[in-house]
């Protein structure tokens, strides 16, 4: 995979083109049925945003990226990746599965769709925040699950 939510289907980057342009097609190459990575690439480093899995190696249960068909076998270092990001002020999840991991990593219990929970990390005040899934499989809307996310965004 070059890039996280290459799949076309994805609602990620059409989020972000209605939160930050008012055009959910901003970050989409209709024509080729792909996404402008090289904009995208260059907006998340303009917003001081890194992304990564709290999962380092996963078995597919079935052929499904769904939550319920895949299983963790090794999660990632949270601790160690938020060592390297001395600025970083939250960690959003973007599914159950996600957050479900990062709570029990940091000890802290698992935020409702939406909100946050705060916690302490060797000093620092960080908060964890679990937003809907960008899958079309999860049964919200384009412009709603872009809600949850600008919401997010002016929290911070």
């Amino acid at each position: 995979m070059e890039f996280f939510y290459p799949n076309y289907i994805n609602d990620m980057w059409r989020i972000f083109g209605l939160i930050l342009h008012d055009d959910k097609n901003h970050f989409v190459d209709e024509e080729h049925r792909t996404f402008r990575l090289e904009a995208i690439k260059q907006m998340l480093q303009e917003q001081g945003i890194a992304l990564y899995d709290t999962a380092t190696v996963v078995r597919r249960l079935k052929n499904t990226a769904s939550d319920k068909d895949l299983e963790v076998v090794q999660p990632t270092d949270l601790s160690a990746l938020v060592r390297q990001l001395p600025q970083l002020r939250a960690i959003v999840s973007t599914g159950e599965k996600s957050c479900l991991l990062a709570a029990a990593h940091f000890n802290i219990a698992s935020p409702r769709l939406g909100d946050f929970t705060p916690f302490d990390f060797e000093g620092r005040s960080l908060r964890l925040y679990r937003m809907p899934s960008s899958s079309r499989a999860y049964p919200l809307r384009l412009e709603k699950k872009a809600e949850y996310y600008q919401r997010f965004f002016c929290s911070l």
